[in-house]
């Protein structure tokens, strides 16, 4: 079961973050386990995680949050909606929550907030899961072309069947089929009067995603001190050659591969997935006593 916890994160900004647990079966207090945060990328919510945080929950403290201007969270419409400001949410969630030190399992750019966080307080974190985010800066043509994409989208969809056929098929972006990719943006789809629309402000996913892509971030990746796994999917948007440059920056980096996996690893395969990072996470978060 997932349990709706509400958090205070910077300026003020209401959050919610979700536990995944089964209650104890003689009705006490769940045993405190090592910490997990779990961190969705750009438009997602953490039911993303939810097969990820269910396995890691049957041996730790998994809880995933919706980052501000997503999911459940206040989405302020003045932000803040900087680098800075996510990071702080992100400290304050694991302060709050008890969890530190936590290992940091982040997708996109959750994974550039974990490693900022890393960087920044590693007093809090033990580990880190790094999944198929670049540390290279991306440029303006990139932040372009996803003003174009924004503007393509057909909204409002009629069904949440044309929102999985649009996103999985119909899609410009999409080089082949993908029924992943259209169940992960229906669960970020709410039905209003009008039809389906995202849950999100495509303006403010701009302004997010515009604090990190004309910088690359190699410094505070190198500055990273806990062991780090970097996790790629073969067809996603993190090519070899950087993660593994990636993993030589990192002071404890390693690495690991999904094979038939684009961007969305862990959604589009989450068996590759949990057989990738598994045994980093035995290996790193054993039981605190």
């Amino acid at each position: 079961m997932a349990r709706r916890i509400d958090v205070t994160g910077a300026d003020g900004v209401r959050l919610a973050a979700w536990e995944f647990a089964d209650p104890p079966k003689d009705g006490g207090e769940p045993e405190r386990s090592p910490g997990v945060l779990l961190l969705h990328g750009l438009m997602g919510r953490s039911s993303h995680w939810a097969e990820t945080a269910r396995w890691l929950s049957e041996r730790h403290r998994a809880v995933a949050l919706d980052q501000r201007g997503h999911g459940r969270s206040e989405k302020p419409a003045d932000g803040p909606f900087t680098r800075e400001a996510y990071v702080a949410d992100a400290e304050a969630v694991v302060e709050q929550l008890g969890l530190g030190p936590v290992t940091l399992i982040g997708h996109s750019m959750g994974a550039l907030t974990a490693w900022q966080l890393a960087a920044k307080r590693p007093d809090l974190v033990r580990a880190l899961v790094v999944c198929d985010m670049r540390a290279s800066a991306l440029g303006a043509a990139s932040q372009r072309e996803w003003e174009d994409w924004f503007k393509a989208w057909p909204v409002p969809f009629a069904t949440l069947a044309d929102v999985r056929k649009w996103f999985g098929e119909d899609d410009p972006w999409v080089e082949r089929p993908s029924p992943a990719r259209g169940e992960f943006f229906a669960e970020v789809m709410a039905e209003r009067s009008d039809g389906w629309r995202p849950v999100f402000s495509r303006r403010q996913m701009l302004l997010s995603r515009a604090t990190w892509v004309y910088e690359a971030h190699w410094d505070e990746l190198s500055q990273v001190q806990c062991p780090t796994l970097v996790v790629r999917g073969l067809d996603g948007e993190l090519g070899r050659a950087e993660a593994q440059e990636m993993v030589r920056v990192l002071p404890k980096g390693k690495y690991a591969e999904v094979v038939e996996a684009g961007h969305l690893v862990h959604y589009d395969q989450p068996g590759g997935w949990r057989t990738a990072i598994e045994p980093f996470l035995q290996e790193t978060l054993t039981p605190l006593r």
